[in-house]
């Protein structure tokens, strides 16, 4: 596999795609890379994690609710998972959580919310027994 060249907007994408999801996320990622995925591995550091996560308009912490709130509301369950995993780097906590998958009832239904809820007391029961074995 060669070793694209990097821009500066790449190069801030990964800092802060780190930043939130942890270096042992990202490294896993990495090194799961193959030739065919490289483009879209390039494409989500740059847009998502440079030109959105990256802007200074809001924080971390809230637009870790928002994120978390929108992959509840479109039933993406791993993302949501991960993203509550990441909820200890940004500030956004179990609260703050909650209060977003409130509005999902409200704004994209029950079921999404009520299905996104029982991701995140699984994945909050995973990280409690985590943090028990540390």
């Amino acid at each position: 596999m060669s070793k694209p060249q990097h821009g500066d907007r790449y190069i801030e994408g990964m800092a802060t795609r780190r930043s939130v999801l942890g270096d042992a996320h990202v490294d896993r990622a990495e090194a799961a890379k193959t030739e065919f995925d490289i483009p879209f591995q390039e494409l989500i550091t740059e847009a998502a994690w440079s030109h959105v996560w990256s802007r200074p308009n809001i924080t971390k912490r809230e637009r870790s609710m928002i994120t978390i709130a929108l992959l509840a509301a479109l039933r993406q369950d791993e993302e949501v998972a991960m993203h509550i995993r990441a909820s200890v780097n940004t500030g956004a906590t179990r609260d703050d959580i909650r209060e977003a998958l409130l509005h999902v009832a409200i704004y994209a239904g029950i079921p999404a919310a009520n299905h996104a809820m029982k991701i995140a007391r699984k994945t909050f029961d995973e990280m409690d027994a985590q943090a028990g074995k540390s």
